[in-house]
């Protein structure tokens, strides 16, 4: 890691879908990467393309069988820890258990998250809190844990996997939006505080990916990703340092066209090219994950 902030400069940048190569930049082999919500989808797919790099990486989920299970497959030096994400407690134990394994923590990954889908005055009053709890607080309970120890040593890394959706404001995800709009807003704000003290701030903000979290969702016109296209992207954003990465690149020019239109030019754009997942999603094919994420209660509860 190096020394002294050198990346404050107000980047955005789009990244290309890929498991290509990474960029050259700083060498992520030695490393020590925590990765919330890690045992399966995106999370899983980090810690895997973390390790093949020579990281060594500490996977933390709720789900601790499903971690191990994870970590168990993957080569180097990795282990699988319980997180819950949504206690301050839970977070600061999962990094103290990193940094007995493996040495100071240089980069911590926020990946864990949970999406409730359909009309928002059908949405239980559980599914908003839980999103909220996951989403918000899990992502600043892991800045919270981690800064502190980063700032002591003038050097690290967090970079948060948020969500095209800390942009864009998909009918059908009111709170889920506006969850990643909060961890837009509250990673922008902790950069600015950071200014100078060597830690670095990142937002990786994908498009709809192959995951349970999106189950039944409707990606619209650009194309479903894969976790590993996230993954790729997280390990270029560890390389090279910039606050905003969008995946696909173009919606980064298409976030910002957006910002410039009159209201009407932005809502015909919105029907136009972003999906309504009021009118498209499959509440079906969403129910398991739902129960299993929290969100709702399993039928006859």
């Amino acid at each position: 890691m190096p020394g002294k902030s050198n990346d404050h400069a107000d980047g955005r940048v789009g990244d290309h879908v890929g498991e290509g190569s990474a960029a050259v930049g700083r060498d992520v082999a030695g490393l020590t990467v925590a990765v919330t919500g890690a045992a399966r989808g995106i999370g899983a797919a980090v810690a895997a393309r973390l390790a093949g790099a020579g990281a060594r990486v500490v996977l933390g989920d709720l789900d601790l069988a499903a971690a191990e299970a994870t970590a168990a497959a993957l080569p180097g030096e990795v282990l699988a820890a319980g997180l819950d994400v949504t206690e301050q407690d839970s977070v600061d134990a999962f990094l103290d258990r990193a940094e007995q394994a493996y040495g100071p923590v240089d980069v911590l990954v926020n990946n864990a998250g949970v999406m409730w889908v359909g009309p928002f005055e059908a949405e239980p009053e559980r599914a908003a809190r839980r999103q909220f709890d996951v989403n918000v607080h899990g992502v600043r309970h892991g800045f919270l844990a981690a800064v502190p120890r980063m700032r002591a040593r003038g050097r690290g890394h967090i970079v948060t996997v948020a969500s095209a959706a800390s942009r864009i404001s998909p009918p059908g995800e009111a709170t889920y939006a506006a969850t990643k709009h909060a961890v837009y807003g509250y990673a922008a704000a902790v950069r600015q505080e950071l200014r100078g003290s060597g830690v670095q701030v990142s937002l990786v903000m994908p498009s709809v990916v192959e995951t349970e979290l999106a189950l039944g969702t409707s990606h619209g016109s650009v194309p479903r990703l894969r976790p590993a296209d996230v993954a790729a992207a997280v390990e270029r954003v560890i390389r090279r340092p910039r606050f905003e990465v969008f995946v696909p690149g173009r919606l980064d020019p298409l976030t910002r066209l957006l910002a410039l239109l009159p209201q009407a030019g932005r809502d015909l754009a919105y029907r136009l090219l972003v999906p309504d997942q009021v009118a498209l999603g499959d509440g079906g094919a969403r129910a398991a994950y739902q129960v299993e994420a929290g969100l709702s209660e399993a039928d006859g509860q």
